[in-house]
């Protein structure tokens, strides 16, 4: 499915020429995404690497979907598009680390915390993953423009992935698309054995 230039980075498996998409809907503070994206990494991505069984069949796209019942959802979200931004080839590695991390961004350990001093901690985060030199960057992509409601330097991609959500008619995470329809049978709870019966059906190898 489509993906505008800046958002490549989320292409996290498969050539983008690929000729089926996986699309995956994730929450960076939804439980069950984080379930997913270890299955993502451990069992998907090998399938489609070079010298995979799907290799060059099948592109992978990490999907970022804001959930605004989890308080933290769109200011962890912005750190990803910033990473992506900033170092591309370290948005999966700065997911990873994400979703290893987000107890950390539940609703009550954020609480207390202002916007700005959850930033400065996903900047820490960011900092072990991301080039040194980066790091700058980073956070000056997640500061506040100068007008009163303008959000930040991401803010566009943000939105863009919102509108596409929307657009797509999705609503919680993780939710799957193969090739732009939605796959309701994908569970969170798969491994390595359903997922190779799911891509045995669907591609010609």
């Amino acid at each position: 499915m489509a993906l505008q230039p800046s958002l490549r980075p989320l292409i996290v498996a498969g050539p983008l020429d690929a000729p089926h998409t996986l699309d995956i809907f994730l929450d960076y503070v939804c439980p069950y995404s984080a379930k997913i994206v270890l299955v993502m990494d451990e069992v998907l991505k090998p399938l489609f690497a070079p010298g995979g069984k799907y290799a060059g069949k099948v592109k992978m796209i990490a999907r970022l979907h804001v959930q605004p019942w989890h308080t933290s959802s769109t200011i962890t979200h912005e750190s990803a598009l910033a990473v992506a931004r900033v170092a591309p080839d370290k948005f999966w590695p700065y997911s990873l680390a994400l979703f290893k991390k987000q107890g950390d961004y539940f609703d009550i350990p954020t609480s207390t915390l202002t916007p700005l001093q959850v930033r400065e901690n996903l900047a820490q985060l960011a900092a072990e993953v991301i080039p040194s030199d980066a790091v700058e960057e980073f956070k000056e992509l997640l500061k506040l423009k100068s007008s009163p409601n303008g959000g930040n330097a991401v803010t566009d991609d943000l939105k863009y992935t919102i509108k596409f959500s929307r657009q797509n008619s999705i609503h919680v995470s993780p939710t799957v698309l193969w090739d732009g329809l939605v796959s309701a049978e994908v569970s969170s709870s798969w491994g390595d054995k359903e997922w190779n019966e799911f891509l045995a059906a669907k591609v010609k190898v």
